[in-house]
């Protein structure tokens, strides 16, 4: 207890960012994607006080470029986001040639239909760009994952491209994207990392990705199961994160379960 009577609590500093004196770990809300699935994300409390973080211009602007992306809805009018579609099936199968953008093909990376564009509703086109940012970056991490390579596999296993979506708009939620100016500890030290290398976010989502599915492993998980290992996931995501000396995402502990 402090003298003024009220508890505190000992957090991380992050030099650069300006803060209250009250500090919320993580806040967010619950929202549905998909028909089987669903994405978690931590709940706030009524009475968890919000804070506002001051950002540097350099911030500010890399926040409004951020939010510009997670404003792009996925067209499928839209050429470019076409070819970005079929480019993920060539990075995901790169000898099966694919018969269209609609096609009962898409099932086997995990689409829940024939037409990949109704799944993706909750996470917009940002969720195909984090998709093709894994398959391209790192392309072993990706196809374990996609191909169940490692680990021992329920029998119901979670649906690879739809639970990528559910990623996406987790790590939306978790680091408070929508808000003009960060309102956590969390979201202040994205945005510091986010100033400093353009792709953190994408980079954030390949770690977030491989986290989950070692949380899968560990939790002996089945389909059902998927709303506990994605609140698993936030979780140790969230210490990973707070831990001190994190200077860049490639400290995250979480970050060596990735393979190129």
């Amino acid at each position: 207890m402090g003298e003024s009577g009220e508890s505190s609590v000992a957090v991380r500093r992050i030099h650069g960012l300006d803060r209250g004196s009250n500090y919320s770990a993580s806040s967010g809300s619950t929202a549905w994607i998909g028909k089987g699935l669903s994405c978690v994300c931590a709940q706030g409390r009524e009475s968890d006080a919000r804070i506002s973080f001051e950002l540097t211009p350099s911030q500010e602007e890399c926040l409004q470029q951020l939010q510009s992306r997670l404003d792009v809805v996925y067209d499928s009018t839209k050429v470019d986001h076409q070819e970005a579609l079929r480019a993920l099936w060539y990075v995901a199968f790169p000898e099966v040639e694919l018969r269209g953008l609609i096609t009962e093909q898409w099932k086997e990376m995990g689409w829940q239909g024939k037409d990949p564009s109704t799944d993706f509703r909750g996470g917009g086109f940002i969720s195909l760009e984090n998709l093709l940012f894994f398959a391209r970056t790192f392309p072993k991490s990706f196809q374990d994952l996609l191909q169940k390579r490692v680990g021992n596999r329920s029998l119901w296993e979670y649906p690879f491209a739809v639970a990528g979506v559910n990623i996406t708009f987790m790590l939306i939620q978790m680091l408070d994207l929508r808000a003009a100016k960060p309102r956590t500890m969390m979201g202040a030290l994205f945005l510091k990392i986010l100033a400093e290398d353009e792709r953190t976010f994408d980079l954030l989502y390949c770690i977030a990705f491989k986290l989950m599915d070692h949380q899968w492993l560990t939790m002996n998980a089945s389909y059902m199961d998927f709303n506990a290992v994605m609140k698993a996931t936030r979780r140790q995501l969230e210490r990973e994160f707070l831990l001190e000396d994190i200077q860049r995402l490639e400290d995250i502990p979480s970050f060596r379960l990735l393979l190129r």
